[in-house]
């Protein structure tokens, strides 16, 4: 899995539309088989009953806020982490390892083209392409984060 990835799921896992854990994922349970005795006739096949029912159009999702997500994260982790700002600070909010090595591969999977070299300049990039990627992958993210 991608470190984009992990991020993104840490924070759409959180609060994923339709309550899922999981992004674009709504939970669904399989309705119980109706049952028949012995006793009971098979019921007889109808125009209408052998028609296939359209499945119900699913309600579009809202976007995740993700400023208030993660300030919900840091709240209840008592955290005093500069996430808003920091890419270090964010991994580090999500329990990601924020080391070298991962911003590196990150910066790869954003499209950095600068030195790979943990610089304040490439870790500035790194957390506003996250922000805007949240964004592009249905994330609601204040200007502020992103620019």
């Amino acid at each position: 899995m991608s470190i984009f990835s992990k991020i993104k799921s840490a924070i759409f896992g959180e609060h994923g539309p339709l309550g899922s854990g999981h992004f674009g994922t709504p939970k669904t349970e399989a309705a119980p088989a109706p049952q028949t005795t012995a006793a009971q006739p098979a019921p007889t096949p109808t125009a209408a009953a052998a028609a296939p029912v359209p499945a119900a159009p699913v309600a579009p999702t809202a976007p995740v806020d993700v400023e208030s997500v993660l300030a919900g994260i840091a709240q209840r982790k008592g955290s005093d982490l500069n996430w808003r700002s920091s890419i270090v600070d964010l991994m580090k909010l999500l329990d990601l390892d924020s080391s070298l090595d991962n911003r590196k591969e990150l910066a790869t999977e954003l499209g950095y083209t600068g030195a790979k070299d943990g610089s304040a300049e490439m870790n500035i990039w790194l957390h506003k392409a996250v922000m805007r990627e949240l964004e592009k992958t249905g994330g609601t993210v204040p200007a502020a984060l992103k620019d």
